[in-house]
């Protein structure tokens, strides 16, 4: 069970990253179809470049903005204010089982 809690929690930190990816990827295509009018391939790759990096750092602002204002979701995921995954339970040595046997 432990395992699976650790699993989980690892899926909802690279939720973030796959986010912002995406949306780099959403604003590179967009800046590829305005480049497209560009006579310089120069003009063109910068403009496809600046859109993608400002697509996904705005989306991952966002998300980190996001993050700090709901207590909830950093609940949820297990992260600090600063958006840090927070392990401190994962370090901790496991509880005693209930119920063994005395030796």
């Amino acid at each position: 069970m432990r395992f699976l809690k650790l699993l989980l929690r690892i899926l909802g930190w690279l939720l973030t990253p796959l986010v912002a990816w995406a949306a780099s990827f959403i604003g590179a295509s967009i800046g590829a179809v305005i480049a497209r009018g560009l006579k310089s391939p120069t003009s063109g790759m910068v403009v496809t470049v600046a859109c993608g990096a400002l697509a996904g750092l705005g989306t991952l602002a966002v998300v980190i903005h996001y993050l700090r204002r709901s207590p909830r979701l950093r609940q949820a995921l297990h992260v600090t204010e600063d958006a840090i995954p927070d392990t401190s339970e994962f370090l901790a040595p496991p509880p005693p089982q209930e119920g063994g046997h005395e030796s």
